[in-house]
This record gives C-alpha cells, sequence and structure tokens, in this order.
C-alpha cells in the first residue's frame, strides 16, 4: 500500500487502540515506539553495511565493547540483540511491559557521550507513561504488543526526495493534533502553513553553501523541518543544513528530537535546547566545556509558531540585548518578547517568519511602541492575513510576519490571504494554489487588487503605525447597486457592463453583437439566447484554440518525463519543472487564473502520480503488474476482521485496464445490467396498473409482488383473465430477473479473474499506455477545460445582469395588481362559515379587490 493507506490504516487502528486515553498522551507512546523502531533498524543497517548478518546477530550484547564502542561513535548509541525491535516481535505473546522498560534504561546507559543533547532523556515521556496503558501488567503488555504489531509494516528507509516514514510520522502528530483541542497548538503548526513560511524563507536563502535554521519554539519540529527541507532543494549538499531547536515542555522536546533524527538529519547537525525560550536564552554552551562550546548563535533563518498572547515576566529585561532597542512586550501578552528574540538570533543577511494573533498589528501601549520602532529601523519585510481557523485548537485570526535585518526597500508588503482556503470539517486549509500565490505575491513583492500592497512608511505614519490589514488592502466583494433608471425603464446599464471588461478584451467584438443600444448609456441583449450566442462567437472559438495550441506538447511532454522515466524520474523536481511550464504556457492567455492550473496539477500529483512512481521506485517496475487482495472489514464473532473480497491492482485500478483492455467483456455485462433496470421499471408499471381488488390480494405486498404466491396464483388458475396475463407477465419478467442476475454475477466473476490475469501478463508497452491514461490522459483533460469556465463564468455574469433588469418597477406592480385582481376573483366563488367569509371580506380589502 502506498504511504497514504498505510498511514491512514495506523492512524484508525491506532485510534481505536487508545480507548481512554487523551489524543494528546497517547502520541508520545505511538511515535515514541516508531522512534525506537527507527533507532533499531538503523543500528542493523549500520552494522550489516559492516560485514554483520543476521546469523551474527544473536552475539550483539554489551559485553562486546569493541562494537559497542564502533556502533557508538557512527550511529550515536548502541542497542544489543535482546533490545532491537526486531527481536520484540520474535518474542511474540510472551513480550511483557519489563521488555521495554529494559530496553529503554539500556538505551539510556548506552548513548555516545557526544550525542547526549540528541538522545539524552528522549524516552522519559514514553517510559513513565507506560503505566497508562493498562490497569496491570498484562493488560499494559497487551497494549503494547498490539502498538508493535501496529507499526512493524512502517518502512524505515527513504528513497530520493521522499520519506514514507516522515510522511507517517507527520501524519499521525496532525491526526493527533485535531483530535487534542485546544492542546494542539503546543504541538503542531499545520503542515500547509509550514509550507508556505519554509517557501518564503527557501527562496531568501537559495544558493547558500551553509545554512543554520532555528526554531525558538519548536513543538513537534515539523516547521523546522520543513524549512530544511525547501531549504536543501537550492543546496548541493543538505548535510551542510543546521537544526537549532528549543521546546519548554519535556515530552514536546522530546517529539522534537525525535523527528528531526529520523528525517536523516545527522545527530551533529541537531542542537537542542529544553528550556524556556524568553527566560533561558542562547549563547549556548555544555558546562563542562564553556569555553569550546560557546555558541552566540546567529542563524540564516528563524522560523516560529509561539503560543498565543502568553503571559511573561519582563522584570529587569530592560537591558536585555534582545530587547533593548525596540521595548518591553507588556506582561500579559508575550508575542512581540517572542518576535524580538527571533529577530536578535537573525544574521545581517538572514530572514524572520513568525506566527502571530492579528492583534499584534493593532494593540497600542508598549506594543504600539515596539511596532513603531520595528518600521522606524525598517525590519518588516511582509504581513501575510491568514484563514480563520486554520490552526488546530483556537479559531483567532493570525498573520504570518516577515521580518529581516537590512532591506533594501523601506515598504512593507501588506497582503489578505484570508480568503483563500478550503473547508476541512472544522478547520479550514490552506490549498496548494493558495500558498503558490502568497509566496509569489511575496518573492516579487507585487501590488495585486484586493489581495496585496506595498504600503509606504510614510502612509504608515499617517495611520500612527497601525498595520491592521483592511487599512490598506481591501478585499471585501463589493455590494451589488442598481441602476434606478434601468430599474424603472429596462436595459442593462453600459457602466455595469464595463466592469467585465477583462472578458471584452479577451473577445474584442464579443460586445459590440451581444448588445445594441436603447437609449444613452443603456442596451439590450440581441440574442434570443445568450449561452448559445456566447460559445458560439467567432472570438470565443479562436480563445479555445489558442488555449489549446498553448496546451498542445504537454501530453507528450509529461509521458517523456513520468511514464518512460517512471523508475528514475525524482517526483518533486518534476512537478516543480511542470509547474513552471504550465505557468509559462499561460503567460499570455487572458481569462483563465494560472493557480487554478497549478491546482489540478497539485491534486492530480499530490492523489495519484507521487504514489505510483514512489511503489515504482521502491519496489520495481513489477509493481505496476502486481494484483492483491482486496481485503474488507467484516464482523465475525463480534469482532471487526479482515477477509479478502476479491482483487485490486496494487498501482493500475481494475476499472482502468477493463476500459482499455477487456471493454467488449465489460460492456457485455453493462447489457444485461441495464436490461436489470428495465425490468425493475416495467415491474412497477404492471404493478401499478393493478386495481384496488388485485392490489389487496395476498400476490401483492406492500413494496410489489409477492412472487410465491403469484406463481401460486398462477397455478390455482382462478383469475380474471386480465389479472391472470398480468402475473404472467410480471412472472416471466421474475424469472427472466433471476437469470441475468446470475449471469451478472459470473460474468463479473470471470472477468475480475480475467483482469487479474490481464494485469499480470501486461507487457512493458501496455503498462505505460494504461500509466499514461491514469496519470496524465485526466489531468490535460481538466486543463484543457479551464477555457470553458472562464466562457461559463461570462455566461452566467450576462444571464444575471439580462435577469436583474430584464422587467421594469412598472411591470412588476401591473403584474402584482392582475393577480391581485385574479385572486379576489377567485374568492368571490368561495363559501364557508361565518367567520371565514368575514376573513376572506378583510383580504379582498387588502388586495384591494373592494
Amino acid at each position: 500500500m502506498n504511504k497514504q493507506q498505510l498511514s491512514a490504516k495506523i492512524w484508525e487502528s491506532a485510534n481505536k487502540m487508545r480507548s481512554k486515553i487523551e489524543a494528546n498522551e497517547y502520541k508520545d507512546y505511538i511515535l515514541g515506539f516508531i522512534f525506537y523502531k527507527f533507532l533499531s533498524e538503523k543500528e542493523v543497517e549500520y552494522l550489516k553495511k559492516n560485514d554483520w548478518t543476521d546469523e551474527y546477530l544473536p552475539e550483539l550484547t554489551e559485553d562486546d565493547e569493541e562494537t559497542v564502542t564502533s556502533v557508538q561513535k557512527n550511529i550515536g548509541y548502541f542497542i544489543s540483540y535482546e533490545n532491537l525491535f526486531s527481536t520484540w516481535l520474535e518474542i511474540g505473546k510472551d513480550f511483557r511491559i519489563e521488555h521495554v522498560h529494559d530496553a529503554l534504561s539500556a538505551f539510556n546507559r548506552n548513548i555516545n557521550s557526544t550525542h547526549k543533547r540528541v538522545f539524552e532523556k528522549i524516552f522519559d515521556t514514553l517510559q513513565t507513561g507506560l503505566s497508562k496503558l493498562g490497569d496491570n501488567s498484562a493488560s499494559q503488555s497487551k497494549a503494547i504488543r498490539d502498538l508493535v504489531y501496529l507499526i512493524k509494516d512502517i518502512p524505515m528507509d527513504g528513497k530520493q526526495d521522499y520519506d514514507v516514514l516522515g510522511f507517517i510520522y507527520e501524519d499521525l502528530i496532525r491526526n493527533f493534533a485535531s483530535n487534542a483541542g485546544k492542546k494542539a497548538g503546543e504541538f503542531y503548526t499545520p503542515h500547509e502553513v509550514s509550507l508556505l513560511m519554509s517557501d518564503i524563507v527557501a527562496h531568501h536563502l537559495q544558493n547558500r553553501k551553509e545554512i543554520k535554521i532555528y526554531d525558538p519554539t519548536s513543538g513537534s519540529g515539523s516547521l523546522l523541518i520543513t524549512i530544511g527541507k525547501s531549504t536543501a532543494r537550492y543546496m548541493k549538499n543538505r548535510n551542510n543544513i543546521k537544526y537549532y531547536a528549543q521546546e519548554l515542555k519535556q515530552n514536546t522536546y522530546n517529539l522534537t528530537r525525535m523527528n528531526l533524527v529520523m528525517r536523516g538529519i545527522l545527530p551533529d547537525n541537531i542542537v537542542t535546547r529544553c528550556g524556556d525560550t524568553l527566560e533561558e536564552d542562547w549563547p549556548y554552551f555544555d558546562e563542562n566545556d564553556p569555553a569550546q562550546t560557546y555558541d552566540p548563535l546567529y542563524v540564516d533563518a528563524v522560523v516560529s509558531n509561539p503560543p498565543y498572547s502568553q503571559s511573561w515576566d519582563p522584570t529587569g529585561k530592560e537591558n536585555d540585548v534582545r530587547f533593548a532597542r525596540f521595548g518591553l512586550a507588556p506582561k500579559g501578552k508575550a508575542d512581540y518578547a517572542f518576535l524580538l528574540h527571533d529577530l536578535f538570533h537573525v544574521k545581517d543577511d538572514g530572514i524572520m517568519t513568525i506566527v502571530l494573533p492579528h492583534g499584534v498589528l493593532f494593540r497600542g501601549g508598549e506594543e504600539g511602541e515596539i511596532r513603531r520602532n520595528l518600521i522606524e529601523q525598517n525590519h518588516i519585510d511582509a504581513i501575510i492575513g491568514l484563514p480563520a481557523n486554520i490552526f488546530y485548537g483556537t479559531g483567532i485570526p493570525t498573520i504570518i510576519m516577515v521580518l529581516k535585518q537590512k532591506r533594501e526597500n523601506n515598504d512593507v508588503l501588506i497582503i489578505d490571504a484570508s480568503k483563500g482556503f478550503i473547508k476541512e470539517g472544522k478547520n479550514n486549509r490552506l490549498r496548494a494554489c493558495d500558498i503558490k500565490r502568497i509566496v509569489d505575491t511575496v518573492t516579487d513583492r507585487r501590488d495585486v487588487p484586493k489581495f496585496a500592497k506595498k504600503v509606504s512608511r510614510e502612509e504608515i505614519r499617517r495611520n500612527d503605525y497601525n498595520l491592521n490589514i483592511p487599512r490598506y488592502v481591501d478585499s471585501s466583494e463589493e455590494a451589488e447597486s442598481w441602476d434606478i433608471y434601468a430599474s424603472m425603464f429596462g436595459g442593462i446599464p453600459e457602466k455595469e457592463l464595463d466592469s467585465l471588461q477583462e472578458y471584452w478584451n479577451a473577445f474584442p467584438h464579443l460586445r459590440e453583437e451581444l448588445f445594441r443600444e436603447v437609449s444613452p448609456g443603456y442596451c439590450e441583449v440581441k440574442a434570443s439566447d445568450i449561452k448559445s450566442a456566447v460559445q458560439e462567437h467567432e472570438d470565443v472559438h479562436l480563445f479555445r484554440n489558442r488555449f489549446r495550441d498553448a496546451f498542445r506538447t504537454l501530453e507528450d511532454a509529461l509521458h517523456r518525463t513520468l511514464v518512460e522515466e517512471a523508475e528514475t524520474v525524482n517526483a518533486v523536481t518534476a512537478e516543480s519543472d511542470f509547474t513552471d511550464d504550465i505557468f509559462t504556457r499561460l503567460k499570455d492567455i487572458p481569462l483563465v487564473d494560472s493557480y487554478e492550473a497549478y491546482q489540478l496539477l497539485h491534486d492530480s500529483w499530490e492523489t495519484v502520480i507521487e504514489n505510483d512512481l514512489e511503489m515504482i521506485q521502491t519496489e520495481g517496475p513489477a509493481a505496476a503488474t502486481q494484483v492483491d487482495p482486496n481485503l474488507v472489514l467484516k464482523k465475525k464473532n463480534g469482532k471487526d476482521q479482515e477477509v479478502q473480497d476479491g482483487w485490486k491492482g496494487h498501482i493500475l485500478p481494475f476499472e482502468l485496464v477493463q476500459d482499455a483492455l477487456l471493454s467488449e467483456e465489460k460492456a457485455a455485462i453493462s447489457v444485461k445490467e441495464n436490461r436489470l433496470a428495465e425490468i425493475v421499471s416495467e415491474y412497477e408499471e404492471i404493478f401499478d396498473s393493478l386495481d384496488e381488488e388485485e392490489k389487496s390480494a395476498d400476490y401483492s405486498g406492500e413494496n410489489g409482488f409477492v412472487w410465491s404466491e403469484v406463481k401460486k396464483a398462477i397455478k390455482a388458475g382462478a383469475l380474471e383473465p386480465e389479472t391472470l396475463q398480468k402475473l404472467t407477465d410480471a412472472s416471466k419478467l421474475n424469472e427472466e430477473e433471476k437469470k441475468l442476475k446470475s449471469a451478472v454475477k459470473k460474468g463479473k466473476e470471470a472477468l475480475e479473474l480475467q483482469t487479474k490475469d490481464t494485469i499480470e501478463n501486461l507487457r512493458v508497452e501496455q503498462v505505460k499506455e494504461l500509466l499514461h491514461r491514469k496519470w496524465i490522459t485526466p489531468l490535460v483533460q481538466n486543463l484543457l477545460n479551464l477555457p470553458n469556465n472562464a466562457v461559463d463564468a461570462l455566461i452566467s455574469e450576462l444571464n444575471a445582469l439580462n435577469q436583474k433588469y430584464e422587467t421594469t418597477f412598472a411591470e412588476l406592480e401591473s403584474q402584482i395588481a392582475e393577480t391581485e385582481t385574479q385572486l379576489s376573483a377567485m374568492m368571490d366563488e368561495l363559501t364557508g362559515s361565518e367567520t371565514d367569509l368575514l376573513g376572506l371580506s378583510e383580504l379582498r380589502k387588502l388586495l384591494g379587490g373592494e
């Protein structure tokens, strides 16, 4: 199964297994065991590269000092054979909680002294929390065994730029965060927000040979890891990135370290601290060797999502170098304290991004003074207003602020990105196109109507350093207005047609041919059918042809890169290249939103292409001709059990293969299924023709014919000829239906086996053609529909305008008066009680009937 399927399976099982344990706590257990599995397999991998085999692994003990020292020196820790994750699996039902306690204790004493800051006490949260997994040793042991078996199939190696383990770990953290309520903000920044911040940072740092990045409120470490991954795309050696992290809470701090280590980051490149960022700042040094380990920590990029509006104690910090130039944040709100801490650690040519509540943009007092100093000293580069409900556990509006130590420009780019998102459950989520639109706007530093504006320092001064986004960017929809003259006398106002100027620019002759003037400044539609007139216009045909010409070579380019090079292509790089390609193709095409096209590409990539490429590249080309049992959950003895229900393609869906290679066989079954649908309709028609007496007979039930009774009635023969004929016809249909259902069932079973055999014996060229149909054909078809979306939008606008002024107020008044007269006349014919007639008389007066 691909990474999404495996992750979903683990989450579903883990969520059931946690029983009454809070999601925020249970995450520490499952993520801790995943990390221990990773460390065990990493050690085994190292040993096998150094001439160890499975045969000799049982000799791996702490008594072998030479091996222990070698392993510690190279990977930072040592795990004996009896404590390996694979050994736990071999123990099976005899595996006990004591095995875990012994293993974790042994791990702590076998950490290399030079790697203690990475590994020391990293399993403390897991070790102390195991007792919560059950009421006694037996139940705890069972819960741990279930966890161990649940995660045993997670692969611990990454291929290319791809990391299955990392994806599953991140996905589990996200799922736990979404179930943890208000506690979620302590350890997780939504992946989309991390991507947005990382792309901004990566663009600023591109082409640097060595980079230091720092997150002072690191949580799970996901934000820091995403920044590193994005930055690495522009570097030759990803090992030239050094990661600094600080986190206050011990269990979350452990999560940070685990996450960093599992992403393949060298331990020497991980520097972490557990402590209060505002109270215990760097410089970092080891108390045992302060002179050699002193590091004032100035980095290329700082990224953070600190706790919002947290209380802190500013007493005695007036001379703290982090705050002295700008001022102290108020006691009740530490937002600017975190910001100034971050800024202090940024190099002169560095950058920082921080997530903060909206209030930091306009609150006065000490915060207003800090904001004024930041603006006057030219540190604020951009402000990005995010959609509401984008973070787990809080619905408050948030922003991303981008700051630098030194800037060439002195304006502030303000972006209102609050409208771009997709609803997902209780939360809103940034789409890929939303992220790219924001990042492009920041990196190109451009003004975009109703979205972004570069605001001069002078304008900010005039607004008393208030940076509230609506003061500078009005993203609200324009309220609909009604032209009084057109409402009274009819006609479409020319000024309202002028608002569609982008369409008239794209279709230069369309407006003139669609409308004629009825009075100065007002016009009417010439065509009886606006939709047909627009669809058939030459300008629209030319627009569609121009779009098709721009994309004519895309399908072949996608095939060459993805299908022909499926075993070697870098999926991440390829998506980036085709994104640039699509934007280039659309550069001179009006009306079509490049970001909408990009979203179509990204959706195909994320949900289909990337997963399939991963399986082909990790499992080999034979994965495309593999067929798997289709496992489903069914109740057995009151428990859910996986049972096989047919087959499914490992990569190639059965339906796709049937449509392409077994279309005649599939069509034959469809003919029978269509006939079955017709029979149901014919049943209903016969049953509806029965009179009341017939419907009360034994052969009629609430939902139609009772077939056993129908046969009895026909056999008895005591029926009217017409009734007998109806029942005979119905009975024949029933017999035909039974035969067809049997034939369809057998046909589907035979087709499934034939499809299985077809997939397993596909030729290379057939595989390529089917991959093309799965990956490329739907994507290209969706892209080619974009011009139709633009044309349909224009038709919708024109129809709305036409209907808006189609009926004048005078005509409406006339229609209302006519209706009232008709209603009043009909009331004359009504009869009723004395009170009814009095009520009707009063209603007639209101309608003007008297």
